[in-house]
Parts: structure tokens; C-alpha cells; sequence
């Protein structure tokens, strides 16, 4: 499948922040993409699945070359209950689950399974550079991120006789008009951008146009288990919150402490927030993958020049 400009990629979460500028880049080389969907189907590019069930036809595998799975709730939605703390995990497994169970289904399965993951794997580690061979981290995020590449790892097992070559990419903080800028964003416009905790922990990221492009990147590799999506230049989260506001012009006067933080959002205000995460792209970097943007503050030039 090396180089091919012509596959077949059936994708989920295609209309999701990564999912759109995915698919617009998959398009653009001349791929043929097909979207899961949830409701009856509009468009001949579109495919029924019900992940909650697990009901997915396996034959649809045996019509494509590749699946890319982008499943998953936003973590960006405060507050964690103990039910959208359920939710955050079972919106990861389920699909990863159902898609895994339909590729052991298929007589002729694709041959790559790309599965969306999180650098959330590691948990809070500061002082370590973090690579792909780090050990799992303890706590809520970690344990949700092991069960969903469990899921996905499952699929080599459930079809000894052909080679599904599975990866899971580990994604950091995204930068573009979506995901976890949303609020941020928000925040800096009314000039209430912040330092969070001592602004010193790592911030783990990656420009939109980067995640997609590794993503197709990995398509075509030979890369399997999991994979750091993280831009070379690591930044903090003073770093990265007072050059938005900068670039948005506004006020950075204010700093969050980490036990206000903590006291208004729980776990989320410290799994998102406080976490200090210095991931490390090594496998992706040693496999050849050049970034556009390799400093946080490329990215968020890029993320406004594309709406200007």
C-alpha cells in the first residue's frame, strides 16, 4: 500500500475538529474516503454503524484498504461527572471495540487499523521525557487511555492469519479552531487569558494541519503499536497561553492557582490543566515525518491565518 493515491479509508468521527481537516487532506491526495455515521445514512459516502450496540456489517471491511478510528467524547466538557467520566470512556472503547470486532469479521480485513489514543497514556510526569517505550501512568486518564489501545491491539489477536498492521496514535493538545483552544480562545477574546498553575508544566501539542497529516503519514508507513502525534519543540503552558494572547492582542494579566483549579474542576481542572506532560515524537520523527509547524508559536500564527 506504500505511496498508493487511490484507497479506500473508511473513517469514524470524520466530521469531528481532526475528522474534517482529515478528511479534506485525504481528499485532496485522491483517496476515496467513507464516513461511519449514527443515523440513516444520506449520501453514498456514508456508512451506519452503532457502536453502543456494536453492530457494524463486517463486510464493509472487506471494501476498504484502510480504518482510521477518531471515536471519543470531548474531555473538554466540565465538569467530569461520574457519568461523563463513563461516558469519556465508554465513547473511546465501544467504537474501537465494535471496529475491531468487524475487522475479525471480515474474510479480506484491511491491512492498517489506525486508532485515535491520547498522550493522557503517560499521566503527570514532570522532570521525564516522555517516548513511546514510557510506562503507563496511573490514575483516571491513563487507565481510560489503556483500555482504549487495548481495544484497538486486540485486533492482531483476533486475526492471526492476516497481517492488520495497528497503530495507535497518541495525541497531545491540538491547535486550531476546535478542541481544547475552544476555550481558551474564548477566554483570551474577553482578556481573561491565564496562567495555570505555575505556568511551567509541558503542554504536549500539535498543530491541526501536523495531527492530520502524521495521521495520513502513518497510512503509509510501516510503523505499528503506538505513536506519539506531538510537535519536536516542547512548550509550557505559560509559553503557549500568553502567545495566543498576544497574537489575539488582549490582556495576559491573571494566574489560576493550581489549588483553584483544582477546588472548581476535579479531575478535569488537573488532567487538563495541570498535568505536566513532556511527550516526545521520537517515533514519528526517526520514521521521516516532517512538520510544518515546529514551534507552538508557528502553529498558532497558522491556526489564525487560515480564518483571516
Amino acid at each position: 500500500m506504500h505511496g498508493r493515491s487511490n484507497l479506500r479509508i473508511l473513517v469514524s468521527g470524520a466530521s469531528g475538529f481532526i475528522g474534517t481537516e482529515l478528511v479534506a487532506q485525504l481528499e485532496a491526495e485522491g483517496h476515496t474516503v467513507l464516513r461511519l455515521v449514527r443515523t440513516k445514512p444520506k449520501h453514498p459516502s456514508e456508512v451506519l454503524w452503532s457502536p453502543a450496540t456494536g453492530e457494524l456489517d463486517p463486510t464493509v471491511l472487506e471494501t476498504v484498504d484502510a480504518v482510521i478510528n477518531l471515536s471519543g467524547a470531548s474531555t473538554g466538557r466540565i465538569p467530569w461527572t461520574r457519568a461523563y467520566r463513563e461516558k469519556i470512556r465508554e465513547s473511546r472503547v465501544d467504537p474501537t471495540t465494535t471496529l475491531a470486532r468487524a475487522i475479525d469479521g471480515a474474510l479480506h480485513p484491511p491491512t492498517v487499523f489506525l486508532s485515535a489514543s491520547a498522550v493522557g497514556y503517560y499521566g503527570d510526569r514532570p522532570g521525564e521525557v516522555l517516548t513511546e517505550q514510557s510506562t503507563r501512568g496511573t490514575g483516571y486518564f491513563p487507565d481510560v487511555v489503556g483500555a482504549w489501545e487495548a481495544a484497538a491491539q486486540a485486533v492482531p489477536k483476533a486475526v492471526p492469519s492476516t497481517k492488520v498492521r495497528v497503530v495507535t496514535f497518541r495525541t497531545g493538545i491540538v491547535v486550531g479552531r476546535g478542541g481544547a483552544f475552544t476555550p481558551l480562545i474564548a477566554l483570551t477574546r474577553l482578556g481573561l487569558g491565564s496562567r495555570f498553575g505555575s505556568g511551567r508544566q509541558n503542554w504536549p501539542w500539535i498543530s491541526l494541519h501536523d495531527e492530520a497529516a502524521a495521521i495520513r503519514h502513518l497510512l503509509t508507513s510501516k510503523l505499528s503499536g503506538p505513536v506519539n502525534l506531538t510537535a519536536p519543540t516542547p512548550a509550557t503552558t505559560n509559553e503557549i497561553t500568553s502567545y495566543l494572547a498576544k497574537r489575539m492582542r488582549r490582556w495576559y494579566l491573571f494566574r489560576i492557582p493550581a489549588w483553584a483549579i483544582t477546588g472548581l474542576l476535579g479531575d478535569a481542572g488537573r488532567d487538563l490543566l495541570l498535568t505536566n506532560e513532556n511527550v516526545a515524537p521520537e517515533r514519528l520523527v526517526s520514521d521521516g515525518f516532517a512538520f510544518t509547524h515546529e514551534t507552538v508559536e508557528s502553529a498558532i500564527d497558522a491556526m489564525f491565518s487560515r480564518a483571516e
